[in-house]
């Protein structure tokens, strides 16, 4: 499993994040933008060493990137008075800069060989991807499908991804049962990304391309958020549920591969043919 992960949270930091940052479309984001290389390659050479000094030695390199990113936020929270109608979407922007910090932190306890919080390494390494997937990816795409379906059905989506992931923070701490209320809240939330995706950003859409990426990450939300919501489930009442090993080659393979890889390559398809226009325009 371990070889499945850190794939995994190779995708998430070297292309998942850089590109999702360009989608933002916020110019304060380039410099990072552009450095995040010299942050995120020894991540990722960190999670293929041996835990101890030279591994959490790189892992530290990379939270000090993703610390440079979170400190984004603030600025930008303090820069900008978003009105009633575009702050949902910048809710889910800012979680998004937030959070690969704590994807980062339980990188650096991981690859250290130390718990954190009470939690185990297990547990630890399997935080690293969903904080890039179900934290980053999700809030990120959530803003974007807002800034589109300007809706109550799109503000909704973008407010309670931010949350559920919240919830699902907080229940590692209180119990299950806060863990399952997270992993419900975030469900709806993905879900409803996943039907407006597919009617509102993919309808209308020409490029044969496009559509497809944006059909794919739809479907696999459907079917990977059951499974979240299966496993979440079995762990508060104790009914039999999926394994964390399979749930890294499902829920977390297809969260990865077929919602944020096809959403962030979509979205960037989008951002290319609009940009030429707004250039003329202006």
């Amino acid at each position: 499993m371990s070889v499945l992960v850190n794939s995994i949270v190779m995708l998430g930091m070297l292309v998942v994040v850089p590109a999702g940052l360009r989608l933002t479309g916020a110019a304060e984001l380039d410099r990072i933008r552009r450095l995040w290389p010299l942050f995120a390659v020894p991540g990722a050479v960190s999670l293929w060493l041996p835990r101890g000094t030279a591994a959490t030695a790189l892992a530290l390199c990379y939270a000090l990137g993703t610390a440079l990113l979170a400190l984004h936020a603030p600025h930008r929270l303090l820069r900008r008075s978003p009105s009633r109608s575009t702050a949902p979407a910048e809710t889910a922007l800012l979680t998004a800069l937030v959070t690969p910090s704590v994807a980062a932190l339980a990188l650096v306890a991981e690859r250290s060989g130390h718990t954190l919080f009470g939690f185990g390494l297990g547990i630890l390494a399997l935080t690293v991807p969903h904080f890039h997937f179900a934290g980053f990816a999700a809030a990120l795409v959530a803003g974007l499908v807002c800034r589109v379906a300007d809706s109550a059905a799109g503000r909704f989506a973008a407010l309670s991804v931010p949350l559920g992931t919240l919830l699902v923070l907080i229940g590692y701490f209180i119990g299950d049962w806060a863990e399952l209320a997270g992993a419900a809240v975030l469900t709806a939330g993905m879900w409803t990304v996943a039907v407006l995706t597919w009617r509102s950003v993919r309808t209308g859409q020409r490029d044969r391309i496009t559509r497809t990426l944006l059909a794919v990450s739809s479907a696999v939300l459907a079917v990977t958020m059951v499974l979240a919501l299966s496993w979440a489930l079995g762990e508060a009442t104790g009914i039999p549920h999926p394994s964390l090993t399979w749930m890294a080659a499902t829920h977390g393979l297809g969260n990865a591969l077929g919602f944020a890889l096809c959403s962030v390559l979509a979205w960037q398809r989008l951002r290319d043919r609009t940009d030429p226009v707004e250039s003329r325009t202006a």
